[in-house]
């Protein structure tokens, strides 16, 4: 099983490479996501991708260290949703 840190980059490296398969991801980052990595995206699973230019920068900061709602009715259900959600 891949990393989240392995997911990132293939997507990235794809869409590097892949004027196609980058212009998806930027309209329906769900599918392309799936399609590359072969899995299924859950619903409760948002992706938002962002493309830097001169103008813009994106700074990602990881999950505050406090587990949300969200999270902890992950945790007690005996789903990883803390790991998923931050792929």
């Amino acid at each position: 099983m891949q990393t989240a840190q392995e997911m990132r980059t293939r997507i990235i490296d794809k869409a590097a490479s892949d004027a196609e398969y980058r212009a998806r991801l930027l309209d329906d980052p769900r599918a392309a996501v799936a399609d590359e990595l072969g899995v299924s995206v859950p619903d409760s699973l948002t992706i938002r991708v962002h493309e830097e230019d001169a103008a813009r920068a994106h700074l990602v900061l990881p999950p505050s260290s406090k587990l949300g709602e969200h999270e902890l009715g992950g945790v007690v259900g005996g789903f990883p949703a803390y790991s998923v959600a931050y792929w």
